[in-house]
């Protein structure tokens, strides 16, 4: 294919013939337009034609990708300067022509090559290594060639919503960004269980003791020792400080000092049973403000569960773009590790798939009899806020399955399920979260229909006979949430 950009600023950019060669392409593209909607898509209904520019952008977009527009385009030639903004992913040879002035000219030309071709990990973790063929350029330095072996290109997919055959397994979701609580103030009490406990670690605080030696001189050894001689009471006050001026204080009013003596007593609740120090670790290091904004979360969150049946959670959803949908799935990939849909269960073509427990659950999600819909959330959209300890970050949950309790195909409980391991800090976060802010925030709602949460966790503590543990744990899970709604 020959770009000329003054050409193809002049209207004349494409062959008169390539249009009648084309045509079952240029209809597909005409409906992906129509499916992806926009000002394009408006135009179109209007009864616009596909101008010259557009076609001529998305040929150069699907360059070498099969039944696309531009499927037969091997090589592409640009004459004159470039306009349109084409850019090649994938550069093999570099061939200067004309003559370089200086070495940082021939960095700059050859700077188009040392982008990647393929991100994805070897069996040892790490990048395979890639090689650019770069001819006609000068270097001042004197590096030996290496001969790579061509690769065969990488099988690309589309992972998308097959539509309309499957618009009945179609799934939903709420797009959050924040909660609002309001809370009683005249009479504090917690809830406080398993996620509450709060684990400081050399992991997480970072190390507890160093040695410290100059060039000369004797060595030294620095640890946390002396932090406990700080009296608990002096920890719970600077901690229940810290509560009172941050977790419960609303921007632009002044501290709620009443609570302070209610605060006061919950904290020391926590404290005494959910605050566990191992590895050296003392309970003068919340005097940290990460540490101490982690602390104040698992009593804010132990605090909130205990009135969640009598004092609604406010879900607030983006204003802009407050739903989700499987419907707008639709991106390429060359993963080999994925799992093809069947066809009754799952709106998505594929699954692409993060390890081999995904797999497995899949399988499981297909074949239960209680589940009529299921989603892999990549490239979905569904995030999560929430905060560990000073910062906020956004949590990806694995799947949601739509299934039958009880309540029939017109009223379904959606399930959002983690697939999780080994258990940080910011799982306990995560899970909190969830169970005491999103599904409640959600369900309060009432737009989005019913929701619920579970981890998944107990099938990585058996490697023997994994399916059936997988199906048995899966069932269990179910059985329970059932149960629980009845």
């Amino acid at each position: 294919m020959l770009i000329d950009s003054e050409q193809l600023e002049s209207g004349e950019a494409l062959d008169d013939n390539f249009r009648g060669m084309a045509a079952d392409e240029i209809e597909r593209f005409r409906r992906e337009i129509f499916e992806r909607g926009g000002k394009l898509a408006d135009q179109l209904q209007k009864g616009k034609e596909l101008d010259d520019v557009t076609l001529l952008r998305e040929v150069m977009n699907t360059v070498g990708k099969h039944g696309q527009l531009g499927g037969s385009i091997r090589c592409v030639v640009s004459v004159s300067m470039l306009t349109e903004g084409w850019d090649a992913r994938t550069v093999t040879h570099v061939l200067g022509i004309r003559a370089f002035g200086t070495q940082l000219l021939c960095e700059q030309v050859i700077g188009r090559a040392l982008r990647r071709q393929s991100y994805d990990l070897n069996e040892g973790g790490l990048f395979n290594v890639e090689y650019a063929d770069v001819l006609g350029i000068p270097f001042d330095f004197t590096a030996k060639p290496v001969v790579a072996p061509p690769q065969p290109p990488r099988e690309t997919i589309h992972v998308k919503a097959v539509r309309p055959e499957r618009d009945a397994l179609e799934i939903r979701f709420p797009r959050v960004v924040g909660y609002r609580v309001e809370l009683p103030e005249e009479r504090l009490t917690a809830e406080f269980n398993e996620d509450s406990v709060l684990e400081l670690t050399p992991d997480l605080v970072g190390a507890t003791e160093t040695q410290n030696s100059g060039i000369i001189g004797e060595r030294v050894d620095l640890n946390l020792v002396h932090t406990g001689d700080v009296r608990p009471s002096q920890v719970l006050y600077e901690l229940v400080s810290h509560l009172v001026l941050t977790k419960w204080r609303d921007p632009g009013e002044d501290p709620k000092l009443h609570l302070f003596g209610q605060l006061k007593r919950i904290a020391r609740q926590w404290l005494e049973g959910y605050l566990v120090c191992k590895g050296g670790t003392y309970p003068a290091q919340l005097k940290y403000k990460m540490l101490a904004d982690m602390a104040c979360e698992r009593i804010t969150a132990g605090i909130t569960r205990k009135f969640v049946g009598q004092r609604p959670i406010m879900a607030v959803l983006d204003p802009y773009n407050p739903a989700g949908s499987t419907v707008h799935v639709s991106f390429n990939t060359s993963k080999t590790d994925r799992w093809e849909t069947d066809a009754r269960r799952c709106h998505i073509n594929w699954v692409i798939l993060d390890s081999d427990w995904e797999a497995e659950f899949c399988r499981v999600a297909e074949s239960h009899p209680r589940v009529r819909a299921y989603v892999k959330n990549h490239n979905l959209g569904l995030e999560v806020p929430y905060r560990y300890g000073s910062e906020m970050r956004k949590y990806l949950p694995d799947f949601i399955v739509l299934v039958d309790d009880g309540h029939g195909d017109d009223d379904l409980l959606h399930l959002i399920i983690e697939i999780k391991g080994y258990r940080r800090e910011d799982a306990k976060e995560k899970k909190s979260t969830m169970e005491t802010y999103w599904v409640p925030g959600v369900n309060h709602t009432a737009q989005y229909g019913r929701w619920a949460f579970a981890e998944f966790t107990e099938v990585y503590q058996i490697e023997a006979d994994f399916k059936a543990k997988v199906e048995s744990e899966f069932s269990k899970m179910i059985e329970g949430i059932v149960k629980g709604a009845a």
